[in-house]
């Protein structure tokens, strides 16, 4: 293990590796049942969708630990999912046999963009301050997300400025408002958000006090107190009702059905929609690609993880021989596989901070996180016992930590500072890496538009940034 890992050369052991893969498990381990949740609305089978989840994370993040040595965890990705659901399936009318397809064809282009130059241009293009806006980006992003999931904001909407809404019988299930939502602090009068507050000061006084293993005995010790405090009822788990059976049996429908004749072969059958069709596979690749460059440049560089003999591979185009580039091209691997077994985009997930955190330096990170996925088919009542007000104080520690990287941003030069601002803001408030990196893009060209030094602008920056608004336009008509 020591020598496949190299653990002593990346200054970590067995029990580090492991406490860093529970932790950041247990960060993103509620997407075994939103990803189904939102899914199924599409029209696919949810147990089937549940199975599918477990095994494209389980496959893509030992592909991760295995191939690349690198402590990242892989799962369907937040936004690409609702995006497969509400916009290609419900907005545009596509079958999900289809969307299924668009996800696969998505992951052959991230494999090609992989292994050619392309992706080594596109790290090369992105400016060093809009590098260190997006470390500092994400550890916005998943602070915010810590802080929403312990159900600290409460939104008030105003009726006259909802877009839409899906509806599921009496009950509003997804609805779309414009600039009239308001956050505001919620009210600490429930049991969860006073559990959440709890367990917030516990794991900062752990971190604090530099407690070895403190978020992830955050995460456990809140789960705890969520018992008597009535969060978690311990009475409805109930191994009887495991429903694994059931869910290979439902996976047999969506098991390939991306080749089937509702998908692949109808997806180009109408020669009008291949222009919508192409446009639509460019916005789920858009995101994909640059939400796991995004993950890679934010939490690997501050951490060691990928060194500057890494980025220098990559530069040069040496083939996949170093660890970022064994990781970017595992990562477009799962895509592939995720389509094939039946679910939406797989990325890198930027919850594995919280591993990585804790000490997470190698693959084994990642194998543990595999096999936790792995055992979740058996114990996912166990699994999700676990509340979000116990995962959601390491997630926002973590976007503490990560926030350091603005201190290398100059902030009194507005060349840098507009472009940072845009890129850090928009990646929290929108809840995307992607749109966040693509606001930095477009107001980094304008500033330098302005100030007339085109030439400090890359071709390829020029390239992406125009795909990046043609993706906008496109999303706005859709």
């Amino acid at each position: 293990m020591e020598k496949f890992f190299k653990l002593k050369e990346n200054g970590t052991t067995v029990s580090t590796e492991i406490m860093a893969g529970l932790t950041t498990f247990f960060a993103m381990s509620y997407i075994l049942f939103v990803n189904p949740s939102i899914l199924s609305l599409s029209g696919m089978p949810f147990q089937a969708v549940f199975l599918a989840t477990i095994i494209s994370s389980a496959v893509g993040t030992l592909i991760m630990g295995l191939f690349a040595n690198v402590p990242y965890a892989q799962a369907p990705g937040m936004g690409l999912n609702a995006f497969f659901t509400f916009t290609v399936v419900m907005g545009l009318g596509y079958s999900w046999e289809q969307g299924l397809a668009m996800v696969f064809i998505c992951g052959i282009i991230n494999i090609v963009i992989t292994i050619t130059k392309l992706r080594k241009l596109i790290i090369q293009s992105i400016p060093i301050s809009l590098q260190h806006a997006i470390g500092g980006g994400i550890g916005i992003f998943i602070a915010y997300v810590g802080i929403k999931n312990a159900g600290l904001l409460q939104f008030t909407s105003d009726q006259n400025t909802i877009v839409s809404s899906t509806v599921d019988g009496d009950k509003a299930i997804n609805v779309v408002s414009n600039g009239g939502i308001v956050p505001a602090l919620a009210n600490f009068n429930n049991p969860a958000i006073i559990l959440a507050l709890i367990g917030i000061i516990i794991t900062t006084i752990l971190v604090i006090k530099n407690v070895k293993g403190g978020i992830l005995i955050g995460i456990i010790a809140t789960t705890i107190l969520a018992i008597p405090m009535g969060v978690v009822d311990l009475s409805s788990i109930n191994f009887e009702q495991n429903s694994l059976g059931n869910s290979f049996k439902e996976l047999g429908v969506t098991f390939g059905a991306a080749f089937g004749p509702n998908g692949m072969p109808s997806l180009f059958s109408d020669v009008e929609k291949i222009p919508q069709v192409l446009l639509t596979i460019l916005a789920f690749s858009l995101s994909d690609i640059f939400d796991t460059i995004g993950t890679f440049i934010g939490t690997g560089r501050r951490t060691g993880i990928f060194s500057q003999a890494d980025e220098e591979s990559v530069k040069e185009n040496k083939g996949i021989q170093s660890k970022m580039y064994k990781a970017l091209f595992s990562d477009a691997i799962a895509t592939s596989v995720g389509a094939v077994v039946g679910t939406s985009n797989v990325t890198t997930y930027v919850e594995s901070a919280a591993g990585i955190s804790v000490g997470g330096r190698t693959g084994l990170t990642s194998v543990v996180v595999a096999i936790m996925f792995l055992l979740s088919s058996f114990l996912s009542p166990v699994v999700g016992v676990v509340p979000a007000q116990a995962t959601a104080p390491a997630l926002i520690i973590v976007g503490i930590m990560m926030m350091a990287s603005f201190k290398e941003i100059e902030w009194t030069n507005l060349e840098d500072a507009i472009p940072a601002f845009f890129t850090s803001i928009f990646m929290g408030l929108a809840y995307s890496i992607s749109y966040g990196i693509a606001a930095g893009f477009i107001f980094y060209v304008i500033v330098k538009v302005v100030k007339g030094k085109f030439k400090e602008v890359s071709p390829v920056l020029w390239v992406v940034t125009g795909l990046f608004v043609i993706n906008f336009i496109v999303l706005a008509t859709m």
